[in-house]
Protein backbone atom coordinates (compact mmCIF):
# COMPACT_ATOMS: atom_id res chain seq x y z
CA UNK A 1 0.00 0.00 0.00
CA UNK A 2 0.83 3.68 -0.54
CA UNK A 3 4.96 3.43 -1.02
CA UNK A 4 4.84 -0.41 -1.84
CA UNK A 5 5.74 -0.83 -5.46
CA UNK A 6 6.27 2.65 -6.78
CA UNK A 7 8.42 3.23 -9.22
CA UNK A 8 10.58 6.57 -7.44
CA UNK A 9 13.36 8.52 -8.73
CA UNK A 10 15.53 11.46 -7.01
CA UNK A 11 15.68 14.70 -8.03
CA UNK A 12 18.61 16.02 -8.31
CA UNK A 13 18.15 19.37 -8.91
CA UNK A 14 16.75 19.66 -5.34
CA UNK A 15 18.64 16.72 -3.49
CA UNK A 16 22.08 16.02 -3.22
CA UNK A 17 23.03 19.81 -3.96
CA UNK A 18 25.35 20.13 -1.71
CA UNK A 19 27.34 17.73 -4.19
CA UNK A 20 28.51 19.19 -7.54
CA UNK A 21 27.18 17.76 -10.30
CA UNK A 22 28.85 14.96 -11.55
CA UNK A 23 28.64 13.32 -8.06
CA UNK A 24 25.09 13.31 -7.45
CA UNK A 25 23.94 9.97 -9.41
CA UNK A 26 26.64 8.01 -7.55
CA UNK A 27 24.91 9.55 -4.27
CA UNK A 28 21.87 8.78 -4.96
CA UNK A 29 22.94 5.43 -6.26
CA UNK A 30 24.66 4.67 -2.55
CA UNK A 31 21.09 5.65 -0.89
CA UNK A 32 19.57 2.72 -2.56
CA UNK A 33 17.76 5.00 -5.97
CA UNK A 34 18.61 3.38 -9.63
CA UNK A 35 16.51 6.39 -11.00
CA UNK A 36 17.06 10.27 -11.31
CA UNK A 37 15.66 13.19 -12.80
CA UNK A 38 16.94 16.72 -13.35
CA UNK A 39 16.23 20.47 -13.93
CA UNK A 40 18.06 21.81 -17.06
CA UNK A 41 21.81 21.75 -14.86
CA UNK A 42 22.96 24.68 -17.10
CA UNK A 43 21.02 27.55 -15.97
CA UNK A 44 23.79 29.93 -17.90
CA UNK A 45 23.16 28.68 -21.26
CA UNK A 46 20.67 26.61 -23.23
CA UNK A 47 23.98 25.34 -25.13
CA UNK A 48 26.32 23.58 -23.12
CA UNK A 49 29.71 22.31 -24.95
CA UNK A 50 29.57 18.86 -25.86
CA UNK A 51 31.99 17.84 -22.71
CA UNK A 52 29.64 18.99 -20.12
CA UNK A 53 26.96 16.91 -21.53
CA UNK A 54 29.34 13.80 -22.40
CA UNK A 55 30.52 14.27 -18.28
CA UNK A 56 27.29 14.00 -17.34
CA UNK A 57 26.11 10.92 -18.78
CA UNK A 58 29.59 9.48 -18.14
CA UNK A 59 28.53 10.06 -14.24
CA UNK A 60 24.82 8.65 -14.75
CA UNK A 61 26.30 5.56 -16.75
CA UNK A 62 28.97 5.08 -13.63
CA UNK A 63 26.93 5.29 -11.23
CA UNK A 64 24.45 2.74 -12.77
CA UNK A 65 21.37 5.12 -12.54
CA UNK A 66 18.70 5.65 -15.10
CA UNK A 67 17.75 9.18 -16.05
CA UNK A 68 14.30 9.50 -16.39
CA UNK A 69 12.93 13.07 -16.59
CA UNK A 70 15.22 16.18 -17.78
CA UNK A 71 13.74 20.07 -18.41
CA UNK A 72 14.19 21.58 -21.14
CA UNK A 73 16.06 25.10 -20.50
CA UNK A 74 13.77 27.25 -18.17
CA UNK A 75 16.21 30.21 -17.26
CA UNK A 76 17.76 30.52 -13.68
CA UNK A 77 15.40 27.88 -11.99
CA UNK A 78 16.04 27.55 -8.65
CA UNK A 79 15.84 31.49 -9.02
CA UNK A 80 13.46 34.16 -10.57
CA UNK A 81 12.41 32.14 -13.24
CA UNK A 82 9.53 30.09 -13.99
CA UNK A 83 10.35 28.78 -18.16
CA UNK A 84 10.92 30.63 -20.96
CA UNK A 85 8.81 29.41 -23.39
CA UNK A 86 6.45 32.17 -23.34
CA UNK A 87 8.93 34.93 -22.56
CA UNK A 88 9.24 36.87 -25.96
CA UNK A 89 12.76 37.48 -27.61
CA UNK A 90 15.81 36.16 -26.06
CA UNK A 91 14.52 33.85 -23.76
CA UNK A 92 11.74 32.39 -26.07
CA UNK A 93 15.30 31.79 -28.88
CA UNK A 94 16.99 30.32 -25.98
CA UNK A 95 14.49 28.07 -25.37
CA UNK A 96 14.27 26.97 -29.07
CA UNK A 97 18.11 26.67 -28.98
CA UNK A 98 17.67 24.36 -26.35
CA UNK A 99 14.69 21.61 -27.75
CA UNK A 100 17.22 19.43 -29.86
CA UNK A 101 20.23 20.00 -27.06
CA UNK A 102 17.96 18.29 -24.64
CA UNK A 103 16.06 15.69 -26.74
CA UNK A 104 19.59 14.45 -28.14
CA UNK A 105 20.75 14.33 -24.40
CA UNK A 106 17.59 12.63 -23.52
CA UNK A 107 17.76 10.20 -26.50
CA UNK A 108 21.84 9.14 -25.29
CA UNK A 109 21.12 7.93 -21.95
CA UNK A 110 17.51 6.61 -22.73
CA UNK A 111 15.38 9.79 -20.50
CA UNK A 112 11.47 9.25 -22.37
CA UNK A 113 10.18 12.31 -20.73
CA UNK A 114 11.17 16.53 -21.10
CA UNK A 115 8.97 18.80 -18.72
CA UNK A 116 8.73 22.38 -20.39
CA UNK A 117 8.04 24.95 -17.64
CA UNK A 118 5.77 27.64 -19.17
CA UNK A 119 7.73 30.79 -17.75
CA UNK A 120 6.06 33.73 -15.91
CA UNK A 121 4.12 36.23 -17.50
CA UNK A 122 6.07 39.86 -18.16
CA UNK A 123 5.07 43.23 -17.34
CA UNK A 124 3.88 44.89 -20.67
CA UNK A 125 3.20 41.98 -22.90
CA UNK A 126 -0.37 40.54 -23.63
CA UNK A 127 -0.94 37.58 -21.89
CA UNK A 128 -2.15 35.95 -25.28
CA UNK A 129 0.76 37.07 -27.22
CA UNK A 130 2.42 34.99 -24.51
CA UNK A 131 0.64 32.37 -24.85
CA UNK A 132 0.30 31.64 -28.25
CA UNK A 133 4.11 32.03 -28.50
CA UNK A 134 3.76 29.46 -25.50
CA UNK A 135 2.23 26.82 -27.84
CA UNK A 136 4.39 27.75 -30.67
CA UNK A 137 7.05 26.47 -28.64
CA UNK A 138 5.67 23.89 -27.22
CA UNK A 139 4.63 22.56 -30.66
CA UNK A 140 8.29 22.54 -31.54
CA UNK A 141 9.13 20.82 -28.08
CA UNK A 142 6.49 17.77 -28.39
CA UNK A 143 7.73 17.19 -32.11
CA UNK A 144 11.40 17.26 -30.48
CA UNK A 145 9.96 14.68 -27.97
CA UNK A 146 8.13 12.45 -30.00
CA UNK A 147 11.42 11.97 -32.38
CA UNK A 148 13.10 10.36 -29.56
CA UNK A 149 10.43 8.53 -28.17
CA UNK A 150 9.77 10.29 -25.48
CA UNK A 151 6.61 12.83 -24.07
CA UNK A 152 6.29 16.43 -23.11
CA UNK A 153 4.98 17.35 -19.88
CA UNK A 154 3.17 20.61 -18.76
CA UNK A 155 3.30 21.49 -15.39
CA UNK A 156 1.52 23.29 -12.82
CA UNK A 157 3.25 25.11 -9.73
CA UNK A 158 1.97 27.09 -7.26
CA UNK A 159 0.70 30.50 -6.73
CA UNK A 160 2.22 31.57 -3.27
CA UNK A 161 5.56 30.91 -4.64
CA UNK A 162 5.33 31.73 -8.10
CA UNK A 163 2.69 34.33 -8.46
CA UNK A 164 3.55 35.23 -11.83
CA UNK A 165 3.08 32.02 -13.32
CA UNK A 166 0.24 31.74 -15.32
CA UNK A 167 -0.68 27.74 -14.48
CA UNK A 168 -1.16 27.41 -11.36
CA UNK A 169 -3.94 24.72 -11.22
CA UNK A 170 -4.60 21.49 -12.35
CA UNK A 171 -7.28 22.56 -14.55
CA UNK A 172 -5.06 25.54 -16.14
CA UNK A 173 -1.74 23.01 -17.38
CA UNK A 174 -4.31 20.47 -18.99
CA UNK A 175 -6.10 23.21 -20.97
CA UNK A 176 -2.56 23.65 -22.08
CA UNK A 177 -1.54 19.69 -23.11
CA UNK A 178 -5.00 19.34 -24.35
CA UNK A 179 -4.03 22.46 -27.09
CA UNK A 180 -0.50 21.10 -27.59
CA UNK A 181 -1.97 18.01 -28.31
CA UNK A 182 -4.78 18.86 -31.06
CA UNK A 183 -2.00 21.16 -32.56
CA UNK A 184 0.18 18.42 -33.31
CA UNK A 185 -1.93 15.08 -33.52
CA UNK A 186 0.81 13.53 -32.04
CA UNK A 187 -0.82 12.77 -27.94
CA UNK A 188 1.93 13.00 -26.49
CA UNK A 189 1.93 16.25 -24.29
CA UNK A 190 1.20 15.10 -20.25
CA UNK A 191 0.10 16.12 -17.32
CA UNK A 192 2.56 16.49 -14.60
CA UNK A 193 0.96 16.64 -11.49
CA UNK A 194 2.76 18.03 -9.10
CA UNK A 195 1.09 17.14 -5.66
CA UNK A 196 2.67 19.71 -3.26
CA UNK A 197 2.32 22.69 -6.00
CA UNK A 198 -1.49 21.13 -6.29
CA UNK A 199 -1.76 21.51 -2.29
CA UNK A 200 -0.12 24.65 -1.92
CA UNK A 201 -2.81 25.77 -4.41
CA UNK A 202 -5.75 24.80 -1.97
CA UNK A 203 -6.70 22.06 -4.84
CA UNK A 204 -8.55 19.12 -3.92
CA UNK A 205 -5.96 16.38 -4.50
CA UNK A 206 -7.84 13.22 -4.68
CA UNK A 207 -10.39 14.94 -7.30
CA UNK A 208 -7.52 15.70 -9.22
CA UNK A 209 -5.96 12.04 -9.38
CA UNK A 210 -9.61 10.93 -10.08
CA UNK A 211 -9.81 13.72 -13.11
CA UNK A 212 -6.68 13.40 -14.73
CA UNK A 213 -4.76 10.42 -13.90
CA UNK A 214 -5.50 9.43 -17.17
CA UNK A 215 -3.27 12.01 -18.68
CA UNK A 216 -0.82 12.51 -16.13
CA UNK A 217 2.46 11.46 -17.51
CA UNK A 218 5.09 12.11 -14.73
CA UNK A 219 4.33 12.60 -10.74
CA UNK A 220 6.22 14.72 -8.56
CA UNK A 221 5.82 14.88 -4.74
CA UNK A 222 6.80 16.70 -1.28
CA UNK A 223 4.97 17.40 1.71
CA UNK A 224 3.16 20.43 2.64
CA UNK A 225 3.99 22.57 4.42
CA UNK A 226 7.62 23.22 4.15
CA UNK A 227 8.37 21.03 0.97
CA UNK A 228 9.96 18.71 2.93
CA UNK A 229 10.08 14.62 2.64
CA UNK A 230 6.97 12.63 2.86
CA UNK A 231 5.46 12.61 7.06
CA UNK A 232 7.11 16.09 7.70
CA UNK A 233 3.63 17.84 7.13
CA UNK A 234 0.18 16.80 6.66
CA UNK A 235 -0.38 15.37 3.20
CA UNK A 236 -0.95 12.11 2.88
CA UNK A 237 1.30 11.15 0.27
CA UNK A 238 0.99 7.39 0.98
CA UNK A 239 -2.48 7.35 0.46
CA UNK A 240 -2.39 9.59 -3.02
CA UNK A 241 0.22 7.27 -4.38
CA UNK A 242 -1.98 4.50 -3.96
CA UNK A 243 -5.12 6.47 -5.37
CA UNK A 244 -2.59 7.11 -8.36
CA UNK A 245 -1.67 3.52 -8.49
CA UNK A 246 -5.51 2.45 -8.65
CA UNK A 247 -6.57 4.51 -10.93
CA UNK A 248 -4.29 3.09 -13.36
CA UNK A 249 -0.55 5.61 -12.54
CA UNK A 250 2.37 3.20 -13.36
CA UNK A 251 5.05 5.75 -13.70
CA UNK A 252 7.67 7.17 -11.86
CA UNK A 253 7.14 9.11 -8.52
CA UNK A 254 9.46 12.19 -8.37
CA UNK A 255 11.25 12.81 -4.92
CA UNK A 256 11.46 16.50 -5.14
CA UNK A 257 12.11 17.83 -1.98
CA UNK A 258 14.13 19.55 0.49
CA UNK A 259 15.96 17.43 2.82
CA UNK A 260 16.05 19.87 5.52
CA UNK A 261 18.74 20.76 8.04
CA UNK A 262 20.33 17.27 7.28
CA UNK A 263 22.56 15.58 4.48
CA UNK A 264 20.10 14.56 1.67
CA UNK A 265 21.59 11.25 2.06
CA UNK A 266 19.79 10.93 5.58
CA UNK A 267 16.76 12.40 4.02
CA UNK A 268 15.05 9.04 2.97
CA UNK A 269 14.22 7.50 6.12
CA UNK A 270 10.97 7.58 5.65
CA UNK A 271 11.25 4.82 2.48
CA UNK A 272 12.24 1.34 3.47
CA UNK A 273 15.58 0.64 1.70
CA UNK A 274 14.49 -1.98 -0.49
CA UNK A 275 11.64 0.42 -1.95
CA UNK A 276 14.04 2.52 -3.13
CA UNK A 277 15.26 1.01 -6.30
CA UNK A 278 12.97 1.33 -9.39
CA UNK A 279 11.22 -1.58 -10.85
Amino acid sequence: MGYTDQRFNVNLSILFTELPLLERPAAAAAAGFTAVELWWPWIETPTPDQSELDALKKALEDAGTQLTGLNFYAGKLPGPDRGALSVPGEESDRFRANIDVAADFAASVGCKALNALYGNRVEGVDPAEQDALALENLVLAARAADRIGAILLVEALNKPESPLYPLVSAPAAIEVVDKVNEATGLGNAKFLMDLYHLSMNGEDLEQVVDAYTAKTGHVQIADNPGRGAPGTGGLDLAGLLERLRKAGYDGYVGLEYKPGDRPSAEAFDWLPAADRAAR
